[in-house]
């Protein structure tokens, strides 16, 4: 597996070396022994998958508050997404800048998103299916969120569409008004 960092300290993508024949194919997509080796030491305690109808749903941004933040680790099963992390921690030098890929079935890319970062992901073709591992379980009264398209932040989301978005995340606020408990260094 190789994992790769990206522009922000601690998103990592990680592209699976995929072993193929004429049956088809085998692949590891998590291995707690390379990821110690990569100098990555996660408890991952719950697995997650979603399945959304429509191209254009989008879901987040979103992040739990310490002390139950969460590290995760999204891959696309079926279809196409935009996986999207944002830096969240106050005083990083990279505080509101984001970092996008395009996870599909086909290229079985994964992207780690760590605790201080907001995540979310908008479905770029109809019936796509989404796995990820978190660190922590979920917690209601932790839970938070970013609107999708805060200018300050300002993700180029990779299709024009007016988004399929859940009451919760319509009604989300901007970067600077979204309660935060991050910094750098946790």
């Amino acid at each position: 597996m190789n994992i790769i960092d990206t522009k922000l300290a601690g998103v990592k993508v990680l592209e699976p070396k995929v072993f193929g024949d004429h049956r088809g194919w085998f692949m590891e997509t998590y291995s707690s022994l390379q990821f110690k080796e990569a100098g990555l030491d996660i408890n991952f305690v719950q697995d997650n998958q979603s399945f959304s109808a429509t191209k254009g749903t989008l879901r987040g941004l979103h992040y739990q508050l310490n002390p139950k933040a969460q590290t995760k680790l999204v891959r696309c099963t079926r279809g196409a997404i935009f996986d999207v992390a944002v830096d969240i921690r106050k005083e990083s030098p990279t505080y509101g800048e984001w970092y996008g890929i395009e996870l599909t079935a086909e290229n079985k890319k994964q992207l780690l998103v760590p605790k201080g970062f907001a995540h979310a992901f908008m479905t770029l073709t109809e019936d796509a299916e989404v796995q990820y591992k978190v660190d922590e379980f979920y917690a209601p009264d932790c839970d938070r969120g970013i609107i999708w398209n805060d200018p300050v932040i300002g993700i180029e989301w990779p299709i024009e569409i007016t988004p399929v978005l859940s009451k919760k995340d319509e009604q989300a606020p901007v970067l600077k008004n979204a309660d935060n408990n991050f910094t750098v260094g946790e």
